[in-house]
């Protein structure tokens, strides 16, 4: 089921089956694609977030998606929101993992942006969040561009005990 629709991406939820299973695992087991993460994932793991996805649909009604290339049907990514824990507190965490090989075109900055407007317009969320390692330059370029603001840097016992920082943006007013 299609959520958004950019100019050169479809971004939709995941599925039960095996085929989404295979291919986010091609991304989050990708070692490249997830040097930002403690590790990539192993199979488990994959299943574990697919599976922690199609929860958060049917109890907060938006989840992480799978981001599909229009031009070849492919799923490039994983983008959407989760509800967690970020410093100490719950927040709209939006997140996004381009798979390497297409990095540097600026996909990431397409569905997050989309992803925030649909957050903010259609999910009625007041304030969203991303967090990426400080020296994850191009994660925090993206939150940048989307017109969020870095609002502090805090240890993240989440991610190897790195220094994280907390990039948010409320909702515009009117």
């Amino acid at each position: 089921m299609t959520i958004l629709e950019t100019s050169r991406l479809l971004i939709r939820k995941y599925t039960a089956g095996d085929k989404d299973v295979e291919d986010l695992h091609s991304i989050l087991g990708d070692a490249t694609t997830m040097s930002f993460w403690p590790a990539p994932f192993t199979e488990e793991q994959t299943k574990s977030w697919l599976q922690r996805n199609l929860e958060s649909y049917e109890n907060h009604g938006f989840g992480r998606w799978g981001m599909v290339l229009k031009e070849t049907g492919g799923l490039i990514g994983d983008i959407g929101f989760m509800r967690a824990e970020l410093d100490s507190r719950i927040e709209n965490d939006l997140g996004y993992i381009i798979f390497a090989p297409f990095w540097g075109r600026d996909l990431a900055t397409e569905a997050a942006s989309a992803c925030l407007s649909y957050g903010f317009h259609t999910l009625g969320m007041t304030r969203v969040c991303a967090n990426m390692p400080v020296d994850h330059h191009a994660s925090r370029r993206v939150a940048e561009k989307i017109g969020m603001v870095c609002e502090k840097q805090y240890m993240n016992t989440r991610n190897r005990n790195k220094w994280t920082y907390l990039y948010s943006k409320s909702r515009p007013v009117g």
